[in-house]
């Protein structure tokens, strides 16, 4: 990882973003900074405004490299890329893999990334069918074993024997699966509002608009309707509910906003019966009960998706999860908020 943090004195933005370029000629950037306009003085770059001479000094700048790579997997239908995000020191023994939830992508893990990349080397994954990665050839392999065994390769690929985990919805269920297995590599495993049992009624409103063909002709079109559809994540500011749209979201050659996943995604939606239900159930308790590592399940306190008596079955039985609770938050909590990336800082770190 390549970071610094520093005072700058310039006169624009424009200027930042020349030095950024300059520094870090290669990776993508994720930086912060902090203004304030004062009176002009000798020696500082100074703006005309009106009468007043007026300075803008950036006070602090945070700069972290993250590179965007890739690592080919296979289905029963063929091969498919899966792209990731790694965040920190690529030599960095200590490795944190977070996985999204269904229709999500890595770049939600943006911020919980940054503040743990000094800590871990952190490898965000968009699982096949979303975000950068290609999609499966045939859509009925969008499940959980094909997943398991692409990520099986992603750390086959980082050429480490043991990982950290944190799994929202989707990237829990990966987790509660690959953390099982004999000889797993997954030592710590945080369960982002996720469980063996899963609320009909839940997967249901989500099923609702999962696979269907949305165009919209504006981004903001598009980030409202994100924002409708995404409630339960909690309270979050008009900035946050943009970038957790942008990340979903890209404009095709028609100049609309579409998601970026593959609409086969819904095809095991349409497939599941009420057979199939409780026997995934079965299966994921089984999978739970055998898991040795620490866990730590996050719940949020208005989740429609894991219940209060599914959290109070995962704290006392298999590996007997730590449960926190977060109000005022349903399926799921994002980890974008300090409050909240302390609960996980706390969990690996501790």
């Amino acid at each position: 990882m390549r970071s610094f943090a520093a005072p700058v004195r310039t006169q624009s933005m424009p200027e930042v973003v020349l030095l950024i370029n300059a520094a870090l000629p290669l990776g993508v950037v994720f930086c912060r900074w902090a203004f304030q306009p004062e009176i002009a003085d000798a020696g500082i770059f100074a703006k005309i405004s009106g009468a007043r001479v007026v300075k803008y000094r950036i006070h602090f700048i945070s700069i972290v490299m993250t590179q965007i790579k890739t690592v080919q997997c296979l289905s029963p239908a063929g091969l498919h890329q899966m792209a990731y995000k790694e965040w920190g020191d690529p030599a960095n023994a200590k490795v944190l893999i977070c996985v999204h939830g269904l229709t999500r992508v890595s770049d939600d893990f943006d911020a919980l990334a940054q503040a743990l990349s000094r800590d871990y080397r952190v490898i965000c994954p968009d699982v096949v069918g979303r975000g950068r990665s290609g999609h499966l050839r045939d859509p009925q392999y969008y499940q959980v074993p094909q997943y398991v065994s692409d990520m099986v390769m992603l750390i086959a690929r980082l050429e480490v024997e043991s990982v950290h985990w944190f799994g929202t919805s989707m990237g829990g269920v990966i987790g509660m699966a690959l953390a099982s297995l004999p000889d797993t590599p997954i030592r710590k495993l945080l369960l982002n509002d996720i469980g063996p049992t899963i609320d009909a009624e839940a997967l249901a409103r989500i099923g609702e608009y999962v696979g269907q063909d949305l165009r919209f002709a504006s981004f903001d079109e598009a980030w409202q309707y994100v924002r409708a559809i995404s409630l339960s994540f909690g309270a979050h500011s008009d900035e946050q509910w943009r970038k957790l749209a942008a990340d979903v979201m890209r404009q095709n050659e028609q100049g609309q906003w579409v998601f970026v996943y593959d609409p086969g995604l819904a095809m095991p939606f349409r497939q599941a019966t009420a057979e199939s239900a409780r026997l995934d159930e079965q299966r994921l308790w089984t999978a739970y009960d055998a898991i040795t590592c620490p866990v730590l399940l996050v719940r949020g306190a208005d989740s429609d998706l894991l219940s209060p008596e599914t959290a109070q079955a995962m704290s006392q039985r298999g590996p007997k999860a730590r449960v926190v609770e977060l109000a005022g938050v349903g399926h799921a909590p994002t980890f974008l908020s300090e409050a909240q990336i302390a609960i996980a800082k706390g969990f690996f770190l501790g």
